[in-house]
């Protein structure tokens, strides 16, 4: 695998070296997956909105603003296209009250399973604009700062989603049987 920043590795891929694509890849494949799953619930949909992603982020290399964060611009990407899918996933499918089983998430396999299990059940109800900042927050460990920029809305309403959010979240867990 190819070492460097960001920067770096933008710069390269834009002087048509496909390695440093694949660096890039390597880099945020796991991140993205985690990502996209937790908005969407489902390993083999996450695993295809996190290759859309990657494919847009490619595409759409020239338009990078060099002086953003490449990492909150990836994300936005990622986050954007696993809003659509779901958002298409609602209009072409009828809604499957049940969520996916606990043993088709890969965190399952370590410790808390029943907990990660009614925790995914509990996200899977919520808006999507809360429930992705739960996901960025809480699962992929961003600052306000990094979720503005992800989300491009101000810091100010990201913290006030994820107050909303946290309070939905706290409504939505003791109907599960946690308190």
């Amino acid at each position: 695998m190819k070492e460097g920043n960001d920067t770096q590795l933008v710069s390269e891929c834009l002087n048509g070296d496909r390695k440093a694509f694949e660096a890039v890849v390597d880099k945020y494949q796991k991140p993205l997956f985690n990502a996209a799953f937790r908005i969407l619930g489902s390993a083999a949909d996450a695993e295809e909105v996190t290759q859309i992603a990657f494919i847009k982020a490619f595409e759409g290399l020239r338009s990078f603003n060099r002086g953003s964060k490449f990492f909150s611009w990836l994300y936005r990407i990622a986050v954007n296209e696993s809003l659509n899918f779901r958002q298409a996933r609602r209009r072409h499918e009828p809604v499957d009250e049940q969520t996916p089983s606990k043993h088709d998430m890969p965190d399952t396999v370590y410790g808390h399973q029943e907990l990660q299990a009614t925790i995914e059940e509990a996200l899977g109800r919520m808006k999507d604009e809360y429930r992705v900042v739960i996901v960025l927050r809480h699962f992929q460990d961003c600052s306000y700062d990094e979720m503005s920029e992800i989300l491009g809305i101000p810091a100010n309403r990201v913290k006030s989603r994820l107050f909303s959010a946290r309070q939905q979240l706290r409504e939505l867990l003791p109907e599960h049987g946690i308190v």
